[in-house]
């Protein structure tokens, strides 16, 4: 049993072949007691004195013949032992590469099946997994670098033929350094197609970012009055900047485009698209200055309509003042009057320089071409009619004064 050349063909046989030897050896170890007793108890014999049965020298010649065979036993013992746990080892070793093979197969088949999606969500899915598989490759590497320690300490053992072991462990690695090479390149084609539905997924919301704007920028909304334009300018203001801030984004598309892996890039759609959204965005910035400057006129327009109605409440006070007065003939209520076109002088100064700056406005829209050009203008020539109007009355009644002044004084000197 104990020389036996059988040590098994593969790792379960050589389990049960260990297990056997196991009992074996107990066995061995229980006739070990037995064979030291006999042998104990025969040296006895040739300690005797006097009468003694048997020669000494015979009994210790057999004391030490059983005990160089039960030595010898536990030698071969030993040794079958340790080949046996070689030859478990060598069978691990090719059950672990063998596991190591069949998990090499298993994901060479799940990355030649892989696709890289159609869509941000699936890739964000599939590069989630690849994650996970990453994680597993390094524990299986783990797991691999340390079957290949054992093959080498088989080699080195030089028990076993090495050609089996060293192909075996050739063509794994081999296996191995190819299925790293495909999960890199599965990763890598993973980010372009993340990187790619990125910049479309970012496109889109600019391109639906720009639409919403252009529908806010091109608004015939310009208010209705002083406050309703003004609140309305505040606001389109706000746009204005939105749509300064996102120019940096629709300058960047074309260096993103650029960096996108060539079978992304060079897509007919992609480059339309890009095209697409920089012409967008000039037309919204386009728009936006127009419509800034539309708002600014209407609150123009309506400023000089407010400016026009103060200036024509203080012609239609002073155009009755002017009609329903009478030049006095005393000359103590001719002063007083004096006094006031005086005072009224300074009023027409004020006014007159407020009447100047609607004049200017007015000039400034026509010239503009605003829509409203011709309502402008009838404004301002009714208020320059009326403002003449009050000149002429205040010429004439100063004239009036000046009359009655003369022939007071002319009274005094006679």
């Amino acid at each position: 049993l104990l020389v036996s050349k059988d040590l098994g063909k593969h790792l379960l046989e050589v389990e049960d072949l260990l297990q056997k030897h196991g009992l074996l050896e107990a066995d061995i170890s229980a006739q070990t007691e037995r064979v030291q007793a006999l042998n104990a108890a025969a040296l006895k014999f040739s300690e005797l004195e006097g009468y003694q049965p048997c020669d000494p020298q015979i009994i210790c010649n057999r004391v030490n013949h059983v005990q160089t065979c039960l030595e010898e036993l536990g030698e071969l013992a030993g040794k079958r032992r340790k080949e046996l746990e070689d030859s478990r080892q060598l069978w691990a070793f090719f059950q672990e590469v063998e596991e190591a093979e069949a998990w090499i197969r298993e994901k060479e088949q799940i990355l030649a099946a892989k696709t890289c999606g159609r869509d941000l969500s699936s890739v964000l899915t599939l590069t989630n997994k690849h994650k996970s598989m990453l994680g597993e490759l390094g524990s299986r590497r783990a797991l691999l670098h340390q079957t290949m320690k054992k093959g080498e300490q088989i080699l080195a053992k030089k028990r076993f033929s090495p050609g089996g072991i060293q192909e075996k462990m050739r063509e794994v690695r081999l296996r191995w350094k190819k299925l790293e090479e495909v999960t890199g390149l599965h990763q890598q084609r993973l980010q372009e197609a993340l990187n790619f539905f990125q910049f479309s997924a970012e496109t889109d919301d600019l391109v639906a970012w720009l639409q919403d704007t252009y529908r806010i920028v091109s608004s015939d909304d310009f208010g209705h009055d002083d406050y309703s334009t003004q609140a309305l300018l505040r606001k389109h203001r706000a746009v204005v900047e939105e749509v300064e801030k996102h120019r940096a984004a629709v300058l960047a598309l074309r260096k993103q485009l650029a960096l996108l892996a060539p079978e992304h890039r060079q897509g007919v759609d992609v480059q339309i698209r890009v095209v697409e959204v920089e012409q967008l965005y000039g037309e919204v910035a386009e728009v936006a200055v127009l419509r800034q400057q539309w708002l600014q006129d209407a609150l123009a327009v309506y400023r000089m309509f407010s400016e026009v109605h103060a200036c024509e409440v203080w012609v239609d006070e002073k155009e009755q003042w002017l009609e329903r007065m009478v030049v006095p003939e005393e000359l103590d209520e001719v002063e007083v009057v004096q006094h006031r076109f005086e005072s009224l002088d300074q009023e027409m100064n004020s006014v007159m320089g407020r009447i100047l700056d609607v004049n200017q406005v007015v000039q400034q829209l026509v010239d503009g071409g605003h829509p409203s050009s011709e309502e402008v203008r009838s404004c301002q020539d009714h208020l320059n009619s009326r403002w003449n109007r009050v000149v002429e009355l205040v010429e004439r009644k100063k004239g009036q004064l000046s009359s009655v002044l003369k022939i007071q004084n002319y009274l005094l000197e006679c």
